[in-house]
């Protein structure tokens, strides 16, 4: 984990940390426990952000602690590189989910968790919590225009399940 580029590690689980850029979405994905299981399988496996249109390599499947996952977005020479660490995995019979942290290279610095719950109901609930600040000189001029990025992949991630 020396390699992160934050110190706030595990800090999406409550409170985030002053200083960055917060985020927090849920969305309804399924009913039951067929739905679940099958929901956090792709997540597990980077289905959410490959879904969402992001070219997805990881060093191995399912996540665990210790996945390296490299991920581009964008064409061409306008692509970004954007390489994570996993920092948390769970997989219970009611929550599922991971989290990654930025490594170098990564155009922001932060983490980002995705947590599937199945709820007494029944209702089966995606949510994305992540702080994150530029990380690169081009974030830094770009910051509108990155967090306007980021909320319409986190709108992706949450229909890609």
């Amino acid at each position: 984990m020396d390699e992160l580029t934050y110190d706030e590690v595990g800090a999406t689980a409550g409170d985030m940390p002053a200083g960055y850029h917060h985020v927090r979405a849920l969305r309804v994905i399924g009913q039951g426990r067929g739905d679940f299981e099958r929901a956090a399988d792709r997540l597990l496996a980077g289905e959410a952000q490959r879904r969402a249109g992001a070219r997805v390599d990881a060093s191995e499947t399912p996540f665990r602690v210790g996945t390296r996952v490299t991920m581009r977005l964008g064409l061409g020479i306008l692509s970004f590189r954007i390489p994570c660490l996993v920092v948390w995995t769970e997989r219970t019979a009611t929550s599922t989910g991971f989290a990654y942290g930025t490594l170098p290279g990564y155009p922001e610095r932060g983490e980002e968790r995705f947590t599937l719950t199945l709820r007494e109901s029944g209702e089966v609930v995606f949510e994305i919590a992540a702080f994150s600040r530029p990380g690169r000189w081009f974030t830094h001029v770009g910051a509108p225009l990155g967090r306007l990025v980021q909320a319409w992949m986190t709108r992706r991630y949450l229909r890609a399940l």
